[in-house]
């Protein structure tokens, strides 16, 4: 049996709480909330010793965050060019006559 304590890393993955909390506050709530579960869990599967499970919550925190990010981006994208459409055609249906 060998010694596999030099595998083991010394610092636990990047959470991403505060990013999650701050895409739920600001954003996109459903991904937001999905992204603050997962990024509880990535610290207490850590001290666990879970590490892989850790670096899985890690990652699944990440993506559903980085969705609801550009989830929202693009719905305000969406949102600004059907204000300007709406202004236009409004402008253009007042002028036409």
């Amino acid at each position: 049996m060998e010694n596999r304590d030099f595998l083991q890393p010394t610092t636990p993955p990047k959470n991403w709480l505060v990013e999650a909390i701050l895409v739920t506050l600001f954003c996109c709530l459903p991904f937001g909330i999905v992204g603050i579960v997962y990024a509880s869990q990535v610290n207490t599967k850590f001290t666990a010793g879970d590490y892989n499970g850790a670096a899985v919550a890690s990652k699944e925190a990440g993506k559903w965050t980085k969705i609801g990010f550009f989830v929202s981006i693009g719905v305000f994208v969406l949102y600004f060019l059907l204000i300007a459409f709406g202004i236009s055609t409004g402008f253009w249906a007042r002028h036409s006559y």
